[in-house]
């Protein structure tokens, strides 16, 4: 760590053009924007990519590691939301109980891959941007919107150690189903289908072979639990419960926060699947 440091940092005489105005940033207090305050050195971005990237710096002191499954899709009902609700931090679980859908209002929800800390602000504050657009215009935001909100506001921080993979997902009148993608470098993309995860890859193998857009609610909620039930099975970083959501017009219903284990051995045992696993003992 000295070694970076020493690597970007600029001496206070270069850095502030003299003492008072050094003085001044040591006193100044936290304001209420978006202005968080940042390594006081000339590089601020190029050293926080530096200390926490392993892929640019494999020596890096601080490795953020991180793993989840989340996925929602659009159907011809409205959008499936399922996700795990493990919290690891690198090899220790941390949790089993991790909330990563984030209820934005009672017609919009977001989940969370990523750095935990990093989706819970940023999706808190996007509810409270909705909330104010509603107050503001007298009608809901749309999920465009509102995705587009959240996309520039990561975008200001882009390289300065943010760890988010998001979705927003809702239904409104003028937009119907409406489903984005949105990551911590600000990119946004619109969809029917989204994985995002260290176990993605299992649960696009469940979606790539059942998804289709003229599903029933029934058909559609059983596969977005069997996807991420694949997922929590073959990936180490994922498990926990299955955290399921259906999004409508009418607003989103919760449809259970379900532990993966008596759901696995019910699959296994009632439909023969998971067959690398033994049932004599």
């Amino acid at each position: 760590m000295d070694t970076l440091i020493a690597k970007y940092y600029t001496p206070q005489d270069d850095f502030y053009d003299d003492e008072n105005s050094f003085m001044q940033y040591q006193s100044t207090k936290p304001s209420l924007d978006l202005k968080f305050s940042l390594p006081p050195i000339s590089q601020p971005t190029a050293f926080l990519r530096a200390a926490t990237d392993d892929h640019a710096n494999p020596d890096c002191p601080i490795k953020i590691a991180h793993g989840t499954t989340t996925l929602a899709f659009r159907f011809q009902g409205g959008i499936i939301v399922a996700t795990d609700s493990r919290a690891t931090a690198g090899n220790w679980i941390a949790s089993q109980t991790v909330k990563k859908v984030i209820e934005i209002n009672d017609k919009m929800v977001g989940t969370m891959a990523g750095g935990a800390a990093d989706c819970q602000y940023w999706l808190n504050y996007l509810g409270i941007e909705c909330r104010l657009h509603e107050l503001r215009h007298k009608r809901r935001i749309s999920v465009a919107a509102a995705s587009k909100i959240l996309s520039n506001l990561v975008y200001s921080y882009k390289g300065m150690g943010i760890s988010m993979g998001t979705m927003m997902a809702g239904v409104t009148a003028l937009e119907g189903p409406a489903l984005y993608y949105i990551d911590s470098d600000g990119t946004r993309l619109s969809g029917n289908l989204f994985c995002v995860g260290s176990g993605q890859t299992f649960a696009y193998g469940v979606l790539d072979r059942e998804y289709d857009y003229n599903l029933d609610t029934e058909t559609a909620l059983a596969l977005g639990a069997r996807s991420i039930l694949a997922a929590t099975h073959r990936d180490a970083y994922s498990g926990g419960s299955i955290n399921l959501y259906h999004v409508k017009e009418e607003g989103w219903t919760k449809h259970g926060f379900n532990d993966t284990n008596p759901i696995f051995w019910k699959t296994k045992l009632e439909k023969g699947e998971f067959s690398n696993v033994a049932t004599d003992f």
